[in-house]
């Protein structure tokens, strides 16, 4: 014979189970429990774990970069959380430094090509230059002697040796006088300019 309250207690009792059966894989489902340092324990395997904490093998192996599944190692270190969501902060956190960094050396590039620009030019000619060393030693006199320096660049002994001018003829003195100056200065402005910063050249 039917009964109508056995079968309302026994949908009841159904319903309850469901409604348990519901909020127990809740929380299995629920990753935010698993633990994220676990020590691999004698006889532990991905398989054992993975039923313990309600997760796959593959979401471990995964989370850990194991490659063969087969092979964990007592007292290793095992993240059983889902480790996306933590690594995606650090990717976004190095972009401005970056641009940071590329911004701080435009001015550098800037300031140092400024100074190239600048030109220097000569105060004298080079004749000016040689007509003003030999007015100062000589006055343009070939006999002129200091001691021993003698003629219009008043050259010195081994100067003369090296480069001539020991004639009285002014323009084998003028010759002397510019293979000399060449050799030391360079230029008649250089040597002139020595000339006026010491008194001698």
């Amino acid at each position: 014979m039917f009964s109508f309250t056995k079968s309302i207690t026994i949908a009841a009792g159904v319903a309850g189970a469901m409604a348990f059966g519901a909020s127990n894989a809740s929380a299995d489902t629920n990753t935010q429990n698993l633990p994220t340092d676990y020590v691999v324990k004698s006889g532990d395997t991905l398989n054992k774990l993975s039923v313990e904490f309600n997760t796959s093998v593959e979401k471990i192996a995964a989370n850990n970069n194991i490659s063969d599944v087969n092979l964990i190692v007592v007292g290793q270190h095992l993240s059983l959380a889902d480790k996306v969501a933590q690594d995606t902060p650090s990717v976004a956190a190095q972009a401005p430094v970056a641009a940071t960094q590329v911004q701080a050396q435009a001015p550098v590039q800037q300031y140092t090509a400024a100074p190239v620009q600048q030109t220097v030019s000569p105060q004298v000619s080079s004749s000016s230059a040689l007509d003003a060393l030999i007015a100062r030693e000589s006055g343009g006199n070939t006999s002129a002697t200091n001691g021993q320096y003698y003629g219009i660049g008043q050259l010195s002994p081994e100067a003369r040796a090296m480069y001539g001018g020991n004639s009285s003829d002014y323009n084998d003195q003028l010759n002397a006088m510019k293979s000399y100056i060449s050799a030391r200065y360079g230029t008649a402005e250089n040597a002139w300019a020595h000339s006026q910063a010491t008194g001698w050249y």
